[in-house]
């Protein structure tokens, strides 16, 4: 077995691999880049290496400095993560030259399946089913036009080299397959390095259903069962869960085979998946095979038992594979649920942010067994999320010994996950998770578009208790903050010192005047000799509570909740049974935070302006494109928020931009 290794990766992934390794007593080294430099992976690590600038072109995608990093700190093996290197053929044939084993395929195999187009002729000689599709080499868009137009639309137009929903668009008529085909070549060539595309049929309501297989040196190959990861957002996955509810075992047992053959055919070691994509009736095809670790890989390991960057490490060492076919079996039920610093409401727009508050539900972190929440995270509360990387903060995965037994345990450790600093998806999850098609397993990676209405409910705006919690807290920090000070002043018994609205021969109250938005919200506490009365538009009630375990108790009228209230400079951010509400003070509040900002012609976050669309002059209508963003390894693109006429353009393509930029002026005419 390995002595040292490096983790050739960042965030929750390398913290994954590190304290696997920690486990089987090998040291390990992180590297990082200056963006990462106070990382909680670069602490849990044994060494640390810099490799480079913010930028992953010139850190973690940098060969060069990851190989001197393990070359000096003597590590003898490499890990490559997900994402970044680890399905790259070049970076693993540069390990075998140096004497460094890369825990993953081979060069081989990698190039073997790291070509979309080539991989699907080689599953066809294989007798794996296709979709119907163009895989070939001739990219001139008129050809693949006519391709597309004989396949049928809609159509699915999809990076050869890459993944992760990069490079990829939906087609629904040919009108818009030109404008598709630049903007996916364009986001394959900036995310991969390279802009071919394949083309194939769109299948109505399909299912993502993915096999975890895992091959040794020794020949031996077997599957770990599936997961469906069918609910996505951006061609991304957002939940998964094993085993596929629904799937008869023969079925299972099918697709396991066919993961088995796909690997086989190309003499695969270690760990890899096969994605399929399944129709409503069962039939399944075969979509791509990922040569690396699946960041879904919990549930596969909650349901089996097995630690499987353990067995990558036992398997690149040159060890044979711990378990058989024979004596693999599904225990019960898992899902995961990735936690994105991103806004839902605004297309899932990335967000950036320092966590200053972030609150976990209580579970075991990377636990493989033994415990029935676990959560995966690369960082910490202070930790800043850049738009350098994948907003991931944390992956939550939950276990129970069937699936409704699990759906309940999600529903619980959402409700408990707190995060101030940066959007999340926290409250989106808890209603996807919630919804009637994913309770009922009714499960098509259009769900989300499908239950919008359901998804993304009207926001009524803040309720009695939201406002009556927020005034007390502010009462509350007022008491502490006078009284922080009057043990320092010289009379500290002073009833000056007093801020419980007491007036000689005189009723008193606080007037609150709370924004959420662009609303407003006055309410009125008053103080009498009962006690405090909470006032909104002429109703009042009464009014009390304190902090026990750090959240407050509030009874208004006869109602009676807990709730956390956290001060972030102007804002109240509350938590109560699931949701997440920002309220601030009106009076010292100097403007709405940048992703509240409804058709702002900002730039969301900062990034490079890859397109301009329109001139000086020019006269648009609202919702037409205006100028397209590229962020955070994705296409943004920026439309008009009301027609008018173009004034002013302030960026051309390729500058790079900060975040809150204007990037044009639009006038209304």
């Amino acid at each position: 077995m390995f002595r040292k290794i490096l983790i050739a990766n960042r965030g929750e992934i390398a913290c994954r691999v590190i304290t696997a390794a920690r486990v089987m007593g090998i040291r390990t080294v992180a590297v990082y880049s200056d963006a990462d430099r106070d990382a909680r992976h670069v602490a849990l690590a044994d060494e640390a290496r810099r490799i480079g600038p913010p930028e992953a072109r010139a850190s973690y995608l940098n060969m060069e400095a990851i190989l001197a990093a393990a070359r000096d700190t003597g590590a003898e093996a490499i890990h490559p993560g997900y994402g970044f290197l680890s399905e790259n053929e070049a970076f693993a044939t540069a390990c075998a030259k140096a004497g460094i084993v890369f825990i993953g395929p081979t060069p081989e195999a990698i190039a073997a399946m790291g070509d979309k187009s080539a991989a699907k002729r080689l599953m066809e000689k294989a007798g794996v089913p296709l979709v119907p599709g163009y895989h070939g080499e001739n990219q001139d868009p008129l050809f693949l036009q006519r391709e597309a137009d004989k396949i049928g639309y809609p159509v699915l137009i999809k990076a050869s080299a890459g993944g992760g929903g990069k490079g990829m668009r939906i087609v629904v008529e040919a009108g818009g397959f030109p404008a598709a085909l630049a903007s996916a070549k364009r986001e394959a060539k900036a995310s991969f390095g390279d802009e071919r595309v394949l083309i194939e049929r769109y299948l109505e309501r399909p299912r993502h259903i993915e096999v975890q297989v895992f091959g040794d040196t020794h020949g031996n190959l077997v599957y770990l069962f599936e997961r469906d990861c069918s609910v996505q957002r951006r061609h991304q996955k957002v939940l998964e869960e094993a085993p596929a509810p629904g799937l008869s075992p023969g079925r299972r047992k099918a697709m396991g085979e066919a993961a088995v053959a796909a690997a086989k055919s190309i003499k695969y070691t270690g760990a890899g998946t096969v994605e399929f994509i399944t129709g409503q009736d069962g039939t399944f095809f075969f979509m791509e095979m990922n040569t690396r670790l699946q960041v879904e890989h919990p549930v596969t390991e909650m349901i089996t038992g097995l630690d499987l960057v353990k067995m990558q490490l036992t398997v690149a060492a040159g060890e044979p594979l711990p378990v058989k076919q024979k004596d693999l079996e599904i225990r019960g039920h898992a899902i995961e649920a990735r936690i994105y610093a991103e806004n839902p409401a605004k297309g899932f727009l990335p967000s950036t942010g320092t966590l200053r508050h972030l609150r976990a539900p209580r579970g075991i972190e990377f636990a493989i067994s033994g415990g029935s929440i676990r959560v995966d995270s690369g960082v910490r509360e202070g930790d800043t999320i850049t738009p350098h990387y994948d907003p991931m903060i944390a992956k939550l995965i939950v276990w129970g010994e069937d699936r409704a037994i699990a759906l309940g345990r999600m529903r619980a450790a959402l409700a408990g996950y707190e995060i101030v600093g940066a959007s999340t998806n926290v409250e989106f999850l808890s209603r996807t998770v919630a919804s009637t098609a994913f309770s009922a397993a009714d499960l098509d990676t259009g769900l989300i578009e499908r239950c919008r209405a359901e998804l993304f409910p009207p926001d009524a705006g803040p309720g009695d208790e939201d406002l009556a919690a927020a005034a007390l807290a502010e009462l509350l920090a007022e008491q502490a903050q006078a009284a922080a000070a009057a043990r320092t002043s010289a009379d500290p018994h002073s009833p000056w010192n007093i801020v419980d609205g007491w007036r000689l021969n005189l009723g008193s109250h606080h007037e609150l005047v709370f924004a959420e938005g662009e609303r407003s919200h006055r309410v009125e506490i008053h103080f009498t000799n009962s006690g405090l009365k909470f006032s909104r538009d002429g109703r009042a009630l009464s009014l009390a509570g304190h902090e026990e375990n750090g959240k407050l108790q509030v009874t208004l009228g006869e109602a009676t909740f807990r709730v956390r209230a956290v001060r972030d400079g102007a804002h109240w951010h509350l938590f109560r049974d699931g949701t997440h509400r920002v309220l601030a003070l009106q009076s010292a509040q100097t403007a709405p935070e940048p992703d509240a900002i409804i058709g702002s012609l900002a730039a969301p976050m900062p990034g490079k302006v890859l397109q301009v669309l329109v001139r000086p002059g020019d006269t648009v209508a609202k919702g037409a494109p205006l100028v397209i963003l590229e962020a955070m390894k994705m296409e943004h693109t920026i439309a008009a928020p009301h027609d008018g006429r173009v004034a002013e353009i302030h960026f051309k393509a390729g500058e790079q931009v900060n975040e809150g930029a204007e990037l044009l002026r639009l006038e209304k005419v």
